[in-house]
């Protein structure tokens, strides 16, 4: 049976938790279309993030937004002035965001920066706004001496994946070990050229068996 269309967070996928790696010193910065413009965070800020995150698809709710939000960001707002960026309309509504951050486990001591919570809200996908604003997120930690990028991400949003692959990320060899199922899933979804050496995923492997 052939593979269904698949939507990027699309919770048929088998989920793997993904890990990617860059070195950020000549990434370009990509111009956003026009009509949008660029934002840092401003106390007052999280239920415009959470939104976000939410027509993303990140959340099903808005309490389980604020609860990531808790996890991650709470009382970090004057970390968050300098690393959360968001894209703003014509209208002046925040209509994407993400964030130059770190392990916020404290177990990578690496001294990488760690891309956040990429997210553009559902009617703003489609016009090119992912690699612009995370190539700007890479200036602002190319701007904090940061050299290495990783991005934590998962099989069910693909799609992204795609992105960071397309700007130069790559699997971390260790996640490629223990996630390498998920890996060929990203194979057989996007037939990436990053992932040549990698035997694409069946169609039968793709999707959860529920």
């Amino acid at each position: 049976m052939a593979l269904p269309q698949l939507d990027n967070h699309d919770s048929r996928i088998k989920y793997y938790e993904l890990m990617l790696r860059g070195e950020i010193t000549d990434m370009p910065e990509i111009p956003l279309p026009v009509g949008y413009h660029y934002e840092m965070y401003r106390p007052g800020d999280r239920d415009a993030w959470i939104e976000i995150e939410k027509s993303a698809k990140e959340f099903s709710s808005y309490e389980q937004g604020l609860d990531a939000w808790k996890r991650y960001y709470e009382g970090h707002d004057h970390e968050l002035i300098n690393r959360m960026l968001f894209v703003v309309n014509e209208a002046g509504e925040k209509v994407a965001t993400a964030t130059a951050y770190y392990d916020i486990r404290g177990i990578d001591q690496s001294g990488d920066g760690w891309l956040h919570w990429v997210a553009v809200r559902r009617e703003d996908q489609g016009k090119g706004l992912s690699k612009p604003m995370i190539s700007h997120v890479i200036q602002i930690m190319k701007a904090q001496g940061q050299v290495y990028a990783k991005v934590p991400t998962q099989t069910t949003t693909w799609l992204a994946v795609k992105v960071y692959l397309d700007l130069g990320f790559r699997p971390i060899e260790k996640n490629l070990i223990n996630s390498r199922d998920g890996w060929r899933i990203v194979k057989r979804l996007t037939n990436h050229p990053a992932l040549k050496d990698l035997e694409p995923a069946a169609d039968n492997e793709v999707l959860n068996d529920n």
